[in-house]
């Protein structure tokens, strides 16, 4: 079978936000497989072919016009600072007409307030969905059909992701990555790129608030103490005195750092090393379930199906690295052929929500 990458079509339009047209092209060329081919080949295209502009000084020329979404596996809308999509949430004719029909055939994306202009294609009615916080309630009156939820990072919801703002455009993709390939390839991608595997918490925790009392110290160094002692007991006290506060001052804290309760933050990391052993190793479930604190196979099976909707061994089965060339889904129709080809429905469709709590994507 000849090799073809999964194509990705990136739509910019006037006023597209500058670093979220570049994420996708860094972020998705930087995943590989094992013989060091490009996983995905990501391709530019604007209404007509045209240049468009940015608020940053310069234009673009693109190389392709919208019939380019025809062959796309996915189709990802970069966000946009203006345009009828944010002041009246509509999009030209023949710009909703190309996404609605893209939709039939690939999965599509957004980052930041390209959301609005899948809402605006009607893409989002009645899906769950996100962007940027501080346009949250422009977007809620614009569309309010729209289950928008703006505390998280981004959310997954199988043939239809959106994300927030800028970075959250770099969490989607690896995902992404991750969903198609497993966390071995998404890993190398993420270093490639100098980033994070994964982010954790929603984006309540970049809401604007007054600055903390500087005698205060960061969470921090404890965080990386508990990740580094996931198989060992971990009491709220415990931590507490590892970051030299009270229990009270280390709550409000690390919430205020991450977005969520220490016990939540830490039982996410649990799951994620989970997978992560279910996904690179053979061992048994009951070392799996110990190596990541949580005790017992049975405590492992209700977190990993709490977060996934899998049990341990249907989880390794789906997801656990193969000794094979991954072959990428197919330009024309999108179907996929990587782990999450092999996986069930529910955890192809893991909401931001569900990875906040688990603290993976």
């Amino acid at each position: 079978m000849k090799w073809r990458p999964h194509r990705v079509a990136v739509v910019v339009l006037d006023d597209f936000a500058t670093l979220d047209l570049g994420v996708p092209g860094q972020v998705f060329w930087a995943a590989r497989d094992s013989a060091d081919r490009h996983l995905y080949e990501v391709v530019t295209c604007s209404p007509g072919g045209a240049a468009v502009r940015s608020r940053a000084g310069y234009s673009v020329l693109p190389d392709h016009d919208l019939d380019v979404l025809e062959t796309a596996g996915t189709v990802l809308v970069p966000g946009v600072h203006d345009g009828p999509a944010l002041t009246d949430g509509t999009v030209p004719g023949p710009l909703r007409d190309a996404l609605r029909a893209a939709a039939g055939h690939a999965r599509v994306m957004s980052i930041c307030t390209g959301a609005f202009v899948l809402a605006a294609a009607g893409l989002l009615d009645g899906r769950p969905a996100t962007t940027h916080w501080r346009h949250a309630a422009c977007f809620r009156s614009l569309f309010p059909r729209v289950r928008l939820d703006p505390d998280v990072l981004f959310i997954d919801d199988g043939d239809l992701l959106t994300s927030a703002g800028v970075a959250a455009g770099i969490d989607l993709c690896l995902h992404v990555i991750r969903r198609d390939h497993g966390s071995e390839v998404a890993n190398r991608a993420a270093r490639r790129c100098v980033v994070a595997p994964w982010r954790d918490g929603g984006q309540a925790q970049f809401v604007e608030r007054p600055l903390p009392d500087p005698a205060e110290t960061t969470t921090a160094r404890t965080r990386a103490w508990m990740l580094e002692h996931l198989d060992e007991p971990l009491d709220l006290a415990g931590l507490a005195a590892h970051a030299r506060m009270s229990v009270r001052t280390f709550t409000r804290r690390f919430r205020e750092e991450t977005g969520l309760s220490p016990a939540r933050w830490l039982t996410g990391q649990r799951v994620e090393h989970a997978r992560h052993l279910l996904e690179s190793t053979d061992l048994p479930v009951d070392q799996v379930a110990r190596r990541a604190g949580f005790g017992t196979a049975v405590s492992l099976r209700q977190h990993l199906h709490a977060a996934v909707g899998l049990a341990p061994l249907a989880y390794r089965r789906a997801f656990k690295t193969p000794l094979w060339p991954a072959r990428p889904s197919s330009p024309r129709t999108g179907t996929e052929s990587g782990p999450a080809a092999r996986a069930p429905a529910a955890a192809r469709s893991l909401t931001a929500a569900g990875r906040a709590g688990a603290a993976s994507g």
